[in-house]
């Protein structure tokens, strides 16, 4: 039997426990759900970048940025296109989220919607010509046969302003708007006297092409000029040999032009893609180059677009922190709900306070409600001691004891219970000794 009671007290203070503490967990989780609904949405795991061809350099690294972004769950779907001023276009119109984009291509009061990220590397204007037909100026190929690259790439682009500085137009020169596999084709059979290519420096294509002793690569004698004239262009060298030491391509420094291979995005990609992004850009191109140059890659200069406000703070403080240490969806989620901790704190600090008063007041409260009617019982004999009051007072003494004994309490407040108990047979003492007195002054 005294086990059931043991249980049934066990049960009642779980009970009581639940009820005090269930509702503060209540209010706090409203206050979470609450607080939720200003957490920022998850980034998603897929996201698309724009190319140009399959055997381009910009397809190469895309491939490398995919392989680097899935170690992290990220999904990057690669998109063939002919080049930087159709993925302008499909940055603009939404159809990618990312693109390589070629210095110098457009302009940012024309695509307001896109940001930089990074200059990756130069991409130096490669200007390929026939042995057997020399130039030693630009100038000196008006009137011939030009390839200047497909429509919507970024070496049509190029060509055609390097050309048009040096008086060169569709007037008075034939221009061949096909692919550099086949204008490379048509120099070597003679039906084109130049192909312009822009493209970086490990390129194989290129190499392969320059190894045909047939072919030769133009140095640009005034390339310092060029660079002023166009913001977007570099000045580089190509060193002797850069291209192959055995055959020794070239056979001496090369004057180059390059504008500077760009990482561009549309403002809608999620910042924490911009950071993966980044870190990839980071191991892809954080390598010495064939050029001659001072700059390091990536950087945020050389740019056409306004640089964004994640890659700033990630050149000046590098990856964010949580990044660094923890698998992306982790970083992300703890990134988010950074939001709601805040407040979360603020309001369960308070209410983790007002829980354990509330509770030993809820405990307390079925002890000292008895205090009450005791306090009622003391007053009313001390006012009034007839033996026939004090009978029906003893009796009713004996009432609320008998209730107090069934008041269940955790082991923790027992001593509040006896002391009641305590009190109650005090106050009885009291009364049968004041009774007993009374007797025997009337019995005198």
């Amino acid at each position: 039997m005294e086990s059931r009671k043991v249980r049934t007290a066990k049960e009642r203070s779980l009970i009581d426990f639940l009820k005090v503490y269930g509702i503060g967990t209540f209010f706090v989780g409203c206050i979470a759900v609450i607080a939720y609904q200003f957490v920022e949405p998850a980034p998603p795991l897929t996201f698309t970048i724009a190319t140009a061809d399959k055997n381009g350099v910009y397809y190469s690294f895309a491939k490398q940025y995919r392989e680097i972004l899935a170690a992290q769950g990220i999904t990057l779907e690669i998109l063939e296109t002919n080049g930087s001023v159709e993925n302008l276009r499909i940055l603009q119109e939404k159809r990618a989220d990312a693109a390589f984009i070629q210095g110098g291509v457009g302009k940012s009061q024309d695509y307001p919607e896109l940001e930089g990220l990074a200059s990756l590397y130069f991409e130096p204007l490669w200007i390929c010509i026939h042995k057997d037909k020399p130039i030693s100026t630009i100038s000196e190929l008006k009137g011939n046969s030009v390839v200047i690259g497909k429509d919507g790439s970024g070496t049509q682009e190029i060509a055609l302003q390097v050309l048009e500085k040096n008086g060169i137009d569709a007037q008075n020169t034939t221009f061949l708007t096909i692919s550099f596999d086949e204008g490379s084709q048509k120099l070597l059979e003679g039906s084109a006297d130049a192909v312009f290519l822009v493209t970086g420096a490990g390129s194989p294509s290129l190499a392969a092409f320059l190894e045909n002793s047939q072919i030769e690569l133009f140095s640009i004698g005034r390339a310092a000029a060029y660079t002023r004239h166009h913001e977007f262009l570099s000045y580089v060298i190509l060193p002797e040999g850069g291209i192959n030491l055995a055959k020794n391509i070239p056979a001496e420094d090369t004057r180059l032009i390059a504008p500077a291979a760009t990482l561009v995005i549309h403002e809608s990609l999620h910042p924490a893609l911009i950071d993966q992004l980044l870190q990839a850009s980071d191991s892809v191109h954080d390598k010495k180059s064939l050029l001659l140059t001072d700059t390091q890659f990536p950087s945020p200069e050389l740019l056409d677009f306004p640089l964004s406000k994640e890659a700033k703070r990630y050149f000046m403080n590098g990856p964010p922190f949580l990044q660094r240490y923890l698998p992306f969806w982790a970083a992300t989620l703890i990134d988010r709900l950074k939001v709601m901790v805040l407040p979360l704190i603020a309001l369960i600090v308070p209410i983790m306070k007002i829980l354990p008063p509330t509770y030993r007041w809820r405990i307390r409260s079925r002890i000292y409600r008895w205090y009450d009617e005791l306090h009622t019982l003391d007053v009313s004999w001390k006012s009034d001691r007839k033996v026939a009051d004090q009978t029906s007072l003893l009796k009713e003494l004996e009432r609320i004891e008998n209730e107090v004994r069934h008041v269940e309490v955790p082991l923790s407040y027992a001593k509040e219970l006896y002391t009641l108990r305590n009190h109650i047979e005090l106050l009885r003492q009291q009364i049968i000794s004041h009774n007993g007195d009374k007797s025997d002054s009337e019995d005198n």
